[in-house]
């Protein structure tokens, strides 16, 4: 069996994928602290946060929106990836709840609520958006199968319980973690069986409106 050789021209390609690689993660860890904070933020803000050439920048990302759109697109796969993982757990109810812990963590969805509106989804969002509906929809249910989740419970409200959230902030980043667990303690224990929830859940597509 022959074996590769790792050539001075194949180690130089290798190392300027690994390096674009760090430099693109650099970019959007930027661009997620400068449009997280203000979604008007210019692009030339990124790159001073990131310590990059406009040009540099520029190369990788050819307009703010593309940078928002790749920002939201990660936050949505990160998404996916949690609940694929919640999905391995046999108990329904602790797969609802380390689910919402994990994702609450990851503040996905800070980018939902900060930039909703700011740019026009394209196709490649349209496989992860399903593909996050039937995930948390299989969540859902087998939460309801444990018997510990309120049968009045959606999919759709589960949006609802990350945006709120998302939306605890305070200038310290650990204290903001501490709150935002806090209060999704109390909206689980809200989760299992028990009084009648005021009004009807959300509609599907009820907030799409928010990215047109």
């Amino acid at each position: 069996m022959s074996e590769t050789v790792e050539t001075p021209a194949r180690r130089g390609r290798s190392g300027r994928q690994a390096e674009a690689a760090r430099n693109d993660g650099i970019i959007l860890r930027a661009a997620r602290e400068v449009f997280l904070a203000d979604a008007n933020a210019p692009i030339a803000a990124v790159a001073e946060r990131a310590g990059v050439g406009i040009s540099a920048l520029y190369r990788r990302y050819s307009s703010k929106e593309v940078l928002l759109r790749t920002l939201c697109l990660e936050g949505l796969r990160r998404y996916n990836t949690e609940a694929e993982a919640a999905l391995e757990n046999p108990d329904g109810w602790a797969a609802l709840a380390g689910f919402l812990r994990r994702v609450v963590d990851a503040d996905v969805h800070s980018l939902t609520v900060r930039l909703a509106g700011t740019f026009t989804p394209d196709a490649e969002f349209l496989p992860e958006v399903r593909r996050s509906g039937e995930l948390t929809t299989e969540i859902v249910r087998r939460a309801h199968e444990s018997t510990r989740l309120r049968a009045d419970v959606t999919p759709h409200d589960l949006g609802l319980i990350l945006e709120s959230c998302a939306a605890i902030t305070v200038p310290d980043p650990a204290r903001t973690t501490e709150l935002r667990q806090r209060m999704l303690a109390l909206i689980l224990d809200g989760l299992t069986v028990g009084s009648e929830l005021p009004g009807p859940p959300p509609a599907p597509g009820e907030f799409a409106y928010r990215w047109r």
